[in-house]
């Protein structure tokens, strides 16, 4: 499905997305437009997926809201075009020279992997599509520089990294120098083009075929505020904020580490292939000690940063989301990319309990963290 193109370009066709940037800017106000969608694997069940996309699907929103059951079906019209970076590398590159004006990403969590194949040759008209995602990106501003350096541009990443924004900015320029790109090009990827740090924080648990999914009620996607930033669109999820910090470490510390400690858990103990997040929580073998390592390991660094009563109030909300009755979600999936997690939800409590709670004993999230 090929046209002039959309505003909103968004790299990812994954479960998530589907249920919470594309849902939010076809049930919002004042979106920007519609959104073409880029398949970055080779993936065919992502294949089948992305054919289906722009066709309309269906997200399920189903699960507990204060406290009285929750189902509620959505069709989402949001995705315009669907395109494959590979297949159709040369129209992506079209559409990102042309109407974009937010790029959106959530491309896992092995998505911003360098790849030593990619080089300058990507920037030349007529070149393949380079293998990594960063050096894809690379290559799409360097035309957008090329073609319209005074257009405004804002990047959203999705993907659950710290100061999101900063870190794909750096990425990304870091990678312009080793391609030995024009100064003025690297200037204007740093001053021209808003990288948006946020936070996404949904729980969509299972997919639908060929393409929606199954979520739960609660969404919230954090936008940090600063000058130029262009949202896709307005809606009750969306909040900005000048302390984004604070929504981070609460999803990251709280619900991100807890799923990875269940996981942990899980895995260790070869336990049922098929088990869930909500039957987890109600085998006490398991629960305890995500309980336990709340309690004593994590809430202490949380009192320490002076956010102890956002994490209590955000550990009471959470609870009821794991144990939600509607949602099947499998540890199995939750372990995917494991190690990499870890390092990403554990370790970070660990170094900041050296600096702000020393002396604290933290031996659950210690033994997680070796490897497995």
């Amino acid at each position: 499905m090929l046209n002039a193109g959309h505003p909103i370009l968004q790299f990812g066709t994954s479960r998530f997305l589907q249920a919470h940037v594309d849902l939010f800017v076809s049930e919002g106000d004042d979106a920007l437009g519609g959104i073409t969608v880029v398949q970055g694997t080779d993936n065919p069940s992502s294949t089948r997926r992305l054919q289906a996309l722009a066709e309309g699907y269906d997200v399920i929103i189903r699960g507990l809201s204060q406290g009285e059951a929750v189902e509620v079906r959505k069709t989402c019209r949001s995705v315009r075009e669907t395109l494959h970076a590979r297949a159709d590398w040369g129209t992506v590159r079209e559409r990102v020279r042309g109407p974009v004006q937010v790029i959106v990403s959530n491309t896992g969590d092995g998505g911003w992997v360098l790849d030593p194949r990619d080089s300058a040759a990507s920037l030349r008209e007529g070149a393949p599509a380079p293998a990594s995602f960063p050096a894809r990106l690379l290559a799409l501003l360097h035309d957008r520089w090329q073609a319209q350096p005074a257009a405004e541009l804002t990047l959203l990443p999705c993907e659950l990294v710290s100061r999101n924004g900063d870190a794909l900015r750096d990425l990304v320029t870091g990678l312009a120098a080793d391609w030995r790109c024009a100064p003025a090009f690297t200037d204007w990827l740093r001053h021209h083009v808003v990288w948006a740090n946020s936070l996404v924080d949904r729980i969509v648990s299972e997919p639908l075929e060929p393409a929606g999914a199954i979520a739960e009620p609660y969404a919230l996607w954090a936008i940090e505020v600063q000058p130029g930033l262009q949202l896709p669109c307005r809606h009750p999820s969306i909040v900005l904020t000048d302390e984004l910090v604070k929504y981070e470490r609460l999803k990251l510390f709280l619900l991100n580490l807890g799923h990875s400690l269940l996981a942990d858990l899980w895995l260790r103990g070869r336990l049922g292939a098929d088990m869930t997040v909500l039957q987890a929580m109600r085998e006490p073998s398991l629960r305890e000690p995500l309980e336990q390592a709340w309690q004593q390991e994590v809430l202490p660094v949380f009192e320490a940063l002076g956010q102890g009563k956002d994490a209590r109030d955000y550990l009471v909300d959470l609870r009821d989301r794991l144990l939600n009755p509607f949602l099947v979600h499998r540890l199995a999936d939750i372990a995917q990319n494991h190690e990499l997690k870890k390092q990403r939800r554990l370790q970070p409590v660990v170094q900041l309990a050296q600096v702000y709670a020393p002396g604290l004993a933290q031996p659950r999230l210690t033994a997680a963290l070796a490897p497995y």
